[in-house]
């Protein structure tokens, strides 16, 4: 089945279709009976990006609530057997790369190794120093220095006063600059403390992404879609899950999608 044929059998079964629109931000979009797929999409993701969106639609037939709650595994494979969604993931990480999170895991590994590396020049200094703990002797230095704003924001603008002074701009990274006497210790311990928030800010993504991924809804069109670019692979990696759905399908239960996946 090609692009223009799906389009039109969807619209047979009353499904609005948009394609040029930026579908909110995303590859494609599902709402009250309408898929948007976005204009940005290369032509290749086009049609995989339409199954997974009519995957959200068969759903949504079961699950009315499905936008809000995400779905149930319970109504979509009737059974709760915990195989079914660590099957599933894998089809996602294989239909989806990004869900790995690939990226964020090694940027998060790298702000790590630098808070190791700015916990140790500490500890040169300050061999009792503890994270976990208050820096006392780093907290009596920074009360009088313009460098405490540097906790709180990696780069800022400090204004000169009530006489027209010009303003002071200090950075993270040009802290020995902006402060030349201030010890390395103390440097080291404002960057450490600004790579700490960003792992928290890094780890917080990878939560959220894995949060998304992992809802029954997105499981199981990431599912379908799969079935559509590679079944026998996908049947290889969710032996128990295709069972299920493959029963399931054979008795109706998924209504149209028929149409699309073959029945076994």
């Amino acid at each position: 089945m090609d692009k223009k044929s799906f389009v039109k059998y969807l619209r047979t079964l009353g499904i609005e279709v948009h394609t040029t629109t930026k579908a909110r931000g995303h590859h494609g979009f599902f709402c009250n009976n309408r898929i948007d797929i976005s204009k940005n999409l290369p032509e290749h993701k086009i049609l995989p990006t339409m199954i997974h969106e009519f995957a959200h639609y068969i759903h949504y037939k079961l699950e009315p609530d499905m936008p809000k709650t995400g779905g149930t595994f319970e109504v979509l494979f009737k059974s709760d057997n915990p195989i079914i969604p660590a099957e599933l993931f894998k089809v996602t990480n294989f239909v989806d790369e990004n869900s790995l999170c690939i990226r964020l895991v090694e940027h998060r590994e790298r702000v790590h190794d630098k808070i190791v590396e700015y916990d140790r020049i500490i500890k040169k200094y300050y061999p009792k120093f503890l994270r976990s703990k208050k820096f006392k002797e780093f907290d009596k230095y920074i009360k009088h220095s313009d460098a405490k704003y540097l906790l709180k924001y990696d780069r800022v603008k400090v204004m000169g006063g009530f006489f027209g002074l010009t303003p002071k701009i200090y950075t993270i990274n040009t802290i020995e600059q902006c402060f030349p006497d201030m010890p390395e210790a103390f440097a080291s311990y404002i960057r450490m403390k600004s790579c700490i928030k960003k792992q928290a800010r890094i780890t917080a993504r990878i939560n959220r992404l894995n949060k998304y991924y992992r809802r029954p809804t997105e499981l199981f069109a990431r599912f379908v879609e799969g079935l559509y670019m590679d079944r026998e692979w996908v049947e290889a990696i969710a032996p128990f899950t295709c069972e299920k759905f493959f029963n399931l399908l054979d008795e109706g239960y998924y209504g149209n999608l028929e149409d699309i996946i073959p029945k076994y």
